[in-house]
């Protein structure tokens, strides 16, 4: 009995160090880190880029804003910077740089359920959106979701 007791308070301890892991994120700044894992052509990937950053001027206008993207090399990363810079962003790529007035942005493409989820992250926002392939054009499937984060708690 004294065993099975040890045994389930050990199976318990694992559960809990594992639900707390998948709250880490992956970057600094309270941010994911960026990933792709959706495949995308790149006329797909500068539509979707676009859009996204057609969403984003909606709630943080480039006007004064610095954007520190946090890129992952791929596709989609290139189409977002180009997006960024296009719509009046200056953008800033280097993770290192010392700006302090520069937002992070990070982003996930990733497949769901036969569609492309992509989601656009700062320290205040995370904007949501679905999107179907059909050939060379991503087609959004509904509504952006936002959501919006106090910038002093992150989580």
């Amino acid at each position: 009995m004294a065993i099975l007791n040890r045994l389930r308070d050990g199976i318990t301890i694992a559960g809990l160090s594992l639900l707390l892991a998948a709250c880490q994120t992956l970057g600094g700044g309270g941010l994911i880190a960026s990933t792709v894992t959706a495949e995308l052509t790149p006329a797909g990937a500068s539509s979707i880029a676009s859009d996204m950053v057609g969403q984003l001027g909606a709630h943080v206008g480039p006007g004064g804003t610095t954007i520190r993207l946090r890129g992952d090399g791929s596709p989609f990363g290139s189409a977002l910077e180009e997006s960024l810079r296009t719509a009046g962003y200056a953008v800033v790529i280097d993770q290192r740089s010392s700006d302090a007035g520069a937002m992070d942005l990070a982003y996930a493409v990733d497949s769901f359920e036969g569609s492309v989820m992509v989601r656009l992250s700062t320290v205040s926002l995370d904007l949501t959106r679905l999107y179907t392939l059909d050939g060379e054009v991503a087609i959004p499937t509904g509504p952006a979701s936002v959501m919006r984060r106090d910038e002093a708690d992150p989580t």
